[in-house]
């Protein structure tokens, strides 16, 4: 599961990340709305922690969108406008939680765990794509009914994709859910990483192939049949 920390202030946030990591959740951290919106666009996420003060506007504002761009994500405030009324217009905005600064970070994590536990869903089917199948829940890649190992960057490169089968995912969300939002970016590491993992799923056989989106991304589908030349 992976938590977007939306939080401007570095120390903080800092302990933030810390803490949710050595829970066992992935985490990215931004510092404005603009760049929250930016990973809301490139990513799913199961919770979002955001802050209310940050540096172009009040957090609050951003939940509608989050609502519409992601339905099932939880939302948690974390805030140092701790009046009551403060409290009620972040609940009313759509949060699902409110917890004022400071605060205990094992609370947060308790928090957390509950709001994330209350959003298991039934176990979604195996993703196929010709003969490779891919377990979003156990995270687990099978070629041919075979389990398949991958290494970090391919595998995460190949849930990225599958999550999206058939459609066209952008260099951008790619980056971000590889490298996390925020981190320097390099084009040449991600098609270095696209070409690995293409040659791999030719090797084995997988029956999916990765495709260019010219000037927008990939897509990862069916692999093409290739036809028999008439004699």
């Amino acid at each position: 599961m992976r938590i977007l920390l939306v939080e401007d202030h570095d120390p903080l946030a800092s302990q933030v990340v810390s803490s949710i990591k050595r829970a066992g959740y992935e985490v990215d951290r931004v510092e404005t709305i603009e760049q929250a919106e930016g990973a809301i666009d490139g990513c799913p996420y199961s919770l979002t922690l955001l802050d209310r003060r940050l540096p172009d506007g009040d957090g609050v504002a951003l939940i509608r969108s989050m609502r519409s761009k992601q339905p099932k994500m939880r939302i948690l405030v974390l805030s140092a406008l701790d009046a009551v009324d403060d409290k009620i217009e972040g609940l009313e905005a759509g949060a699902d939680d409110y917890l004022t600064k400071p605060f205990s970070l094992d609370e947060m994590i308790a928090r957390i765990r509950v709001h994330l536990r209350g959003n298991v869903s039934e176990p979604a089917p195996p993703i196929a794509i010709g003969a490779l199948g891919f377990d979003l829940e156990r995270r687990s890649v099978t070629i041919a009914n075979r389990p398949v190992q991958f290494a970090r960057r391919e595998f995460l490169l190949l849930e990225a994709l599958v999550r999206r089968a058939n459609c066209v995912v952008s260099r951008d969300t790619l980056h971000a859910e590889l490298y996390g939002h925020g981190s320097r970016y390099d084009n040449h590491a991600l098609t270095s990483l696209v070409s690995r993992l293409r040659v791999q799923l030719a090797e084995l056989h997988a029956g999916a192939e990765i495709y260019p989106a010219r000037g927008l991304g990939y897509i990862i589908r069916k692999a093409k049949t290739k036809e028999k030349k008439a004699r």
